[in-house]
């Protein structure tokens, strides 16, 4: 049978579970196998770190990628509205012109500048409010003791890989 990290642990819960059986008397039997599960461990531990470490990497490709195809997306944006503002000049300049299958003129538009949203009375304004939790706040009020309804303190054990 294949081991990893599951079944290696698994092991090493029965051959605890016979030393206990064996009032903590450790045979020369179960010292080897407890040589061999810890080397498994030693051995699998690494190979996990190592695709941890390969995983990592390759998504730190990928946010690269992205960061470059922002980028691309973003020059490409900026030269779409510089055309487009030349094409808008030689409309200006010349008046409505055919080219083509295409037609190229203006249409008037309107749109609302606000300069200060602060001065403008209140039928003119829409308030957005967003609540969120202060989980700082949370944190030292249950510590202190304190019971919130729908509130608990979770303790994790997180991996820490040196």
């Amino acid at each position: 049978m294949k081991q990893n990290l599951f079944n290696i642990e698994s092991d090493y819960l029965k051959l605890m579970d016979q030393i206990q059986e064996a009032d903590g008397e450790i045979t020369e039997e179960l010292a080897e196998q407890l040589k061999i599960n810890e080397a498994q461990l030693q051995g699998k531990s690494i190979a996990y770190l190592s695709v941890i470490k390969s995983v990592e990497a390759f998504n730190m490709q990928i946010d690269d990628e992205i960061k470059r195809l922002q980028q691309m997306k973003k020059t490409r944006t900026n030269l779409i509205s510089r055309l487009k503002d030349r094409l808008l000049e030689a409309v200006n300049l010349f008046g409505e012109f055919t080219s083509g299958l295409h037609t190229f003129s203006t249409r008037k538009s309107s749109s609302i500048e606000v300069e200060d949203v602060n001065g403008l009375p209140k039928e003119f304004k829409v308030i957005k409010v967003t609540e969120q939790a202060d989980k700082k706040a949370l944190k030292e009020a249950i510590k202190r003791g304190e019971e919130i309804k729908g509130v608990s303190l979770v303790d994790k054990l997180n991996l820490k890989i040196d």
